[in-house]
């Protein structure tokens, strides 16, 4: 029987393309991304920063790391979600980002919170 670690937060995301805002003309394409963050561990934890690798179609890549997400660093108790909206911009129709969070649970065990790699696309390009 596999365990489940005392120490695992579920990464679940949803994208948009955002048209009012991209100007194609210009490579510019934005989207929004809503991510769930559910602690599906033993232990409160709190995301204390982010690593994310934006790459485009172009193969352009780019990393972003910081302290929390929009601001905050949440405190996520076991079986509670945490959702917030964020947004990429790139210079192709289409990209991806993957990464993770870095968490610290209340035993003072720091670990990390992996985030799929997930799709960006304007709507009918990727068929």
């Amino acid at each position: 029987m596999n365990a489940k670690s005392p120490y695992t937060i579920d990464v679940r995301v949803q994208t948009r393309f955002i048209p009012d805002q991209s100007k194609p003309d210009d490579n510019r394409y934005v989207f929004a991304y809503t991510v769930t963050l559910r602690n599906a561990g033993q232990l409160p934890a709190r995301l204390i920063t982010r690593h994310w690798v934006i790459t485009d179609a172009n193969g352009k890549v780019d990393e972003v790391r910081g302290d929390g997400v929009v601001g905050e660093q949440p405190w996520i108790r076991p079986g509670d979600d945490y959702e917030y909206t964020s947004g990429a911009v790139l210079e192709t129709a289409v990209g991806t980002m993957a990464g993770s969070y870095q968490m610290l649970a209340d035993d003072g065990t720091e670990f990390d919170a992996p985030i799929p790699t997930f799709t960006l696309s304007i709507p009918r390009t990727l068929h």
